[in-house]
């Protein structure tokens, strides 16, 4: 496991850590986000989904569950499961369909879907510690571990 822990002094530092994330990341991934609400999932999933080459808006998928991001070479998926109320929701909407070899998916609160979707290459927790959010950012897979590693650097 590979692991990248640091302090971010606002949302400015939170965006630039998704941006610095998507000059390192390419399809198939999988990023499980945690945190409490408002730790800051959605501002770094921005950072990374406009770092990856999206222009407009990011949204949070909170009651949709899925918002999809088409890219020249790439599909990004950003999950919110927040409002789940069943995992076997999930299967009604065809979620293994979203899990393929050209996309990144993002997943926020992702032990709400257990057992339905894949394992994560990458898990970023956030939180807040006084003022600052802090962030740890874990490589699980071999790809994860080289993504991580390559962070900060």
């Amino acid at each position: 496991m590979t692991s990248l822990i640091k302090n971010l002094q606002d949302e400015q530092a939170t965006i630039e850590l998704g941006v610095e994330l998507s000059l390192r990341v390419s399809a198939p991934l999988v990023i499980y986000l945690t945190g409490d609400l408002g730790a800051g999932k959605t501002t770094l999933s921005r950072g990374l989904i406009q770092g990856l080459g999206h222009d407009g808006n990011v949204k949070s998928p909170t009651y949709t569950l899925v918002e999809p991001y088409e890219l020249k070479d790439m599909q990004i998926y950003h999950f919110d499961l927040y409002r789940l109320l069943d995992p076997e929701e999930l299967e009604y909407m065809g979620i293994r369909d979203y899990f393929t070899d050209n996309t990144i998916s993002i997943i926020e609160w992702p032990d709400r879907g257990h057992g339905l979707i894949p394992q994560p290459d990458i898990t970023i927790h956030l939180n807040y510690v006084d003022e600052h959010r802090h962030v740890e950012v874990t490589g699980l897979t071999d790809l994860g571990r080289e993504i991580v590693g390559k962070l900060d650097k």
